[in-house]
């Protein structure tokens, strides 16, 4: 019997362009997947065929080098079909000859993972993906018949229609179709006859649409794609937890919400999981910080398997940290497709130092993501302008700066510097703090934030320089996007070219070296 991947195990979840060296492995993947109808897999020349037509709708997803699943979609011109069609009649008899790159609508011919890797919550990404090509293509929507496999057990006594409004109002359980309303696809109507020799379903289906809201009518005019980066800031509330396993549930709660509305970043606060620290209140703040510096691997782990199941880059906000005995405030990019990177506070206040007794880091370096190269900045360290400079050099699009302010003094240094290095170094930057107070916590016993999502400020930008910004003191969540392609614009054409028009025959910035 296989046993189902663990998360922990995974190094890399990559999102791959089908070719017909992989056919075998899609072949045995297809069998597993449907162990039911051991007979039901694509031949090679279907694979052939479908890569050779329309090569990006053909993709399969990988962990650790191993194929997991397949998407497989053609372009059809829907208007030739009614809402009562077979997939017989939809595939052109299996041969594809339907496929055209005039078409109006993304038909989704296939999708399935094998057993072991269920529960990754990998065909939400296959999904994913196609959406963001029916989006790129700039079709009006995405459209397919979904089997509804558990119907057998309920057809003596209950038509499809009664049957699907049951799975609806989550009465009965179908695996497939309520994994497919779960990814936002509507029914639209019962298919009947729709895949010969599908028992399980009775040969019936159900026709899911989803509706591309980016779809524009083709005109005469010429129009650019832009690269759209979507933003989700969490405005943590400081509360008392009971525990690491509670801290972790309210965490993922946030993560879960900002996936839903498909971000690509997540960002918490910095010292976010301060709660923590209430047990220790019986120790001097020194030790106190130690012990809250305990829990730093775990809670990572835990972001490293939200951010694969989620699909979504997350930062950490920044935890305490022990090195080699040293004490350092940190945090990490957990990336979606399996990748960690650690980063952390260059400068630490002298209240840290002082009570604490953090020492700063020495690392100063950018990340490359699936959505850009990016900068992370803790708190203090982004009122040092050096620092965003030198990221800048090095092409960062977007500056993440997860902080934790006590009043509103140290609120205002940290926004109106973040809001300087939006304009000075050409990105956005966008920073997450925590609300609230901990009574129980020496040193952390009020907070006061208020998330922003900064722009420069010229045409293609507000006129404040302000993307979005969240209620302050509030507990809440902040969404923006992001459009990587008006940076490009400003650093040519903008009224003021900050990057370009530095002195450098008169200074410079530079790295020490060590």
């Amino acid at each position: 019997m296989e046993t189902k991947t663990d998360i922990q195990s995974i190094d890399n979840i990559e999102l791959v362009f089908l070719t017909i060296d992989d056919y075998k492995e899609i072949k045995n993947a297809m069998q597993e997947a449907y162990s039911n109808m051991p007979e039901s897999y694509w031949k090679e020349q279907h694979i052939k065929t479908l890569i050779e037509k329309f090569p990006e709708g053909q993709v399969g997803i990988k962990v650790d080098g191993e194929l997991a699943g397949c998407a497989l979609s053609i372009i059809v011109d829907y208007s030739k079909f009614d809402d009562k069609h077979t997939y017989n009649q939809i595939t052109g008899n299996y041969t594809f000859s339907t496929h055209t790159a005039n078409g109006t609508k993304l038909y989704g011919i296939d999708v399935f993972i094998r057993p072991k890797f269920r529960g990754l919550r990998l065909g939400r990404r296959l999904y994913d993906y196609r959406k963001e090509l029916c989006e790129k293509l700039n079709l009006k929507g995405i459209v397919f018949g979904g089997r509804i496999p558990n119907f057998h057990q309920y057809a003596p006594h209950m038509t499809p229609r009664e049957y699907i409004d049951k799975v609806r109002k989550k009465e009965i359980h179908d695996p497939v179709l309520n994994f497919q309303m779960s990814n936002d696809f509507h029914p639209a109507r019962v298919l009947q006859g729709y895949l010969e020799g599908d028992k399980e379903s009775k040969e019936y289906a159900v026709l899911l649409e989803w509706d591309n809201v980016y779809y524009e009518k083709e005109t005469d005019t010429a129009a650019s794609k832009k690269t759209i980066v979507r933003l989700g800031l969490i405005q943590w509330q400081m509360r008392l937890y009971k525990d690491f396993e509670e801290l972790m549930q309210q965490a993922e709660y946030f993560v879960d919400a900002v996936s839903g509305y498909r971000c690509d970043f997540a960002l918490f606060p910095e010292f976010f999981n301060a709660p923590l620290m209430s047990r220790y209140n019986h120790l001097s703040e020194p030790e106190a910080i130690r012990k809250l510096a305990e829990y730093t691997e775990d809670i990572t782990k835990r972001f490293a398997e939200l951010a694969i199941s989620y699909n979504i880059n997350i930062i950490t906000g920044s935890m305490p940290e022990i090195v080699n005995n040293n004490l350092y405030n940190a945090g990490y990019l957990c990336k979606r497709d399996g990748g960690i990177e650690r980063f952390e506070k260059l400068h630490v206040t002298p209240d840290e130092a002082k009570v604490w007794g953090l020492q700063g880091g020495n690392t100063i370096q950018t990340y490359d993501t699936d959505c850009g190269k990016i900068g992370i900045l803790i708190c203090y360290d982004v009122e040092f302008p050096e620092l965003s400079r030198l990221l800048a050099e090095d092409g960062i699009d977007i500056l993440f700066v997860p902080f934790l302010t006590d009043t509103q003094n140290g609120y205002s240094r940290v926004k109106s510097c973040a809001q300087a290095r939006a304009i000075e170094n050409e990105c956005y930057v966008a920073i997450a703090g925590s609300v609230g107070n901990l009574p129980k916590v020496h040193n952390m016993d009020i907070q006061y934030a208020q998330s922003m999502v900064f722009t420069p400020c010229d045409f293609a930008f507000p006129t404040n320089g302000i993307k979005a910004e969240a209620t302050p003191n509030t507990e809440m969540i902040l969404i923006a996007d992001v459009d990587i392609d008006k940076l490009r614009e400003l650093n040519q054409l903008g009224s003021v070219r900050n990057l370009k028009d530095r002195r450098t025959d008169i200074y410079q910035i530079k790295r020490t070296g060590k």
